[in-house]
């Protein structure tokens, strides 16, 4: 039986075809829009699952009703009483009616089902972090064959998630798009103690669970500082951030420590939710559950194909497909092209084989560099339209991870660790101001193309990595087929290979 998976009407909406134990396609609307973030779907994206084959199932990631249940009690009644956001009204206007929703999981279950079936493990904990479900903000679960029971959860107002995005917010940054940013932001700024107490003290209750003061659904832009009072500068903000970012971690981390009194029939640990994409927390959490498992798609997008392995009730072959689900790009990775230019100190781009699901470039919608220039983050973040702050990741070959960087976990074949770099010196493109970096491992399992790539790099140049990050500029969507790659090359001057 196929069934697809769906999730629209929040951020980021996404399609999953599933069938028996593949995935058979993966996308995000927005690659097929050109909006960033889009939360409606699109024709475009079901005719590309459909050379895949019609579902038989439609699962849709959450309750509607219980979410409306929610929004009336949070005072929402705009997005209660209107009818535009029910899934099935949405999906006939897309589709004109070709799809109906056969059923509905709830948005933590969604999240829960997408690590768990997704993870090299048949019994495990599972820790749900976000925004909002329905009610629910954080979930653990016990999970063993193919059920999923819930042991416990934090519900709305309280939610991690929302706080973070909330001083996301008063950073003048985006919410619900620009967290990743305040993460980068945070490097720069210096620890505070009075600062911390006075950030707890404003928004957090005592206790082991993560309690808040405060309803956070609409931003805290009326919060200010007695310690630090904002003067406007840059630097108040990469100080609010670090010490933001301190709180997160802590408070994650007091999540995590339940699990041995929730659930102690296992170390193994999967892990999801919008939070899961903070991979500086991520690296500390490793630490003490090295059976970490994170899917490359933590966030919402990631729930269509939760919604529809908890129906299909069956593990995933996902190390078979990996990453790399949505639109196919044909044609032999092209090594040689690509490998001519960064030889010669160049930007490049690759545009080749099927786009990725999840919000990071793992080799086939790359901008890449040698991360040896001095000059080139400064080159990127020019073209890429980005704040100079802002770092970039390093790919390099799996069996070098450990020559280079101070790596937390064996692989990080996703992007969801931080590792300090030994020799910042040598890598100066690689390495953030506190000389982390992002760390993609790659193996010839992973993507067997991008591979043979740094591997030439390595043969010639003796660096056995390359600068890795999203074929896209700020703003917009990553490049997603042959048309984006080509207008890429022709707008920023930047060579797309395919």
């Amino acid at each position: 039986m196929k069934i697809l998976g769906i999730n629209a009407l929040n951020h980021d909406a996404a399609i999953t075809l599933i069938e028996d134990d593949k995935i058979l396609f993966a996308a995000h609307a927005e690659r097929y829009s050109g909006i960033k973030n889009d939360s409606n779907l699109n024709k475009e994206m079901f005719r590309d699952m459909e050379q895949y084959g019609e579902p038989d199932y439609v699962v849709y990631f959450e309750n509607p009703y219980t979410k409306k249940l929610r929004q009336f009690m949070a005072g929402q009644y705009r997005e209660v009483f209107s009818r535009k956001n029910l899934p099935q009204n949405h999906l006939d206007e897309v589709m004109g009616g070709k799809y109906s929703i056969d059923e509905y999981v709830d948005h933590h279950l969604s999240h829960a089902s997408s690590t768990y079936f997704t993870s090299p493990y048949k019994e495990s904990a599972v820790v749900c972090i976000d925004a909002i479900g329905e009610f629910d903000t954080i979930s653990i679960w016990y999970a063993k064959g193919n059920k999923l029971e819930k042991r416990w959860s934090q519900v709305y107002p309280n939610s991690l998630g929302l706080w973070y995005s909330a001083m996301t917010q008063r950073l003048d940054l985006k919410p619900q798009e620009d967290e990743f940013i305040l993460m980068g932001m945070a490097a720069w700024g210096k620890p505070n103690k009075k600062l911390q107490e006075e950030l707890r003290l404003s928004f957090f209750q005592e206790g082991d669970d993560v309690k808040l003061n405060r309803n956070l659904h609409r931003g805290c832009l009326d919060w200010d500082s007695d310690v630090m009072p904002d003067d406007g500068s840059e630097q108040w903000k990469f100080d609010i951030a670090h010490n933001v970012q301190v709180i997160c971690e802590e408070e994650i981390q007091k999540v995590f420590n339940k699990l041995s009194d929730l659930v102690p029939e296992t170390t193994n640990v999967c892990y999801s939710g919008g939070v899961a994409l903070n991979c500086v927390a991520n690296s500390l959490v490793v630490k003490d559950y090295p059976n970490l498992w994170i899917l490359p798609n933590p966030g919402d997008a990631g729930s269509s194909l939760g919604c529809a392995a908890y129906i299909g009730g069956k593990h995933l072959d996902f190390m078979e497909n990996a990453a790399f689900l949505g639109y196919n790009i044909k044609g032999k990775y092209p090594v040689k092209p690509v490998l001519k230019e960064l030889l010669k100190g160049n930007l490049v781009g690759v545009a080749n084989g099927r786009a990725e699901y999840g919000p990071r470039a793992l080799g086939n919608r790359s901008l890449l560099a040698d991360p040896r220039g001095k000059n080139i983050k400064a080159q990127m973040n020019e073209i890429k339209n980005r704040q100079e702050f802002r770092p970039f990741a390093p790919s390099v070959l799996e069996e070098h991870a450990n020559d280079i960087f101070e790596m937390p976990t064996k692989k990080s074949e996703f992007m969801q660790h931080v590792a300090k770099c030994k020799y910042p010196d040598k890598y100066p493109a690689i390495c953030h101001i506190d000389n982390t970096s992002r760390v993609q491992t790659v193996s010839k399992q992973d993507n067997p193309g991008y591979y043979k790539l740094i591997k030439e790099f390595y043969k010639e140049t003796g660096c056995p990595m390359v600068l890795n990050t999203s074929l896209n500029i700020k703003g917009q969507p990553i490049v997603n087929d042959e048309k984006d790659a080509d207008d890429f090359t022709k707008k920023y001057g930047v060579k797309v290979y395919r």
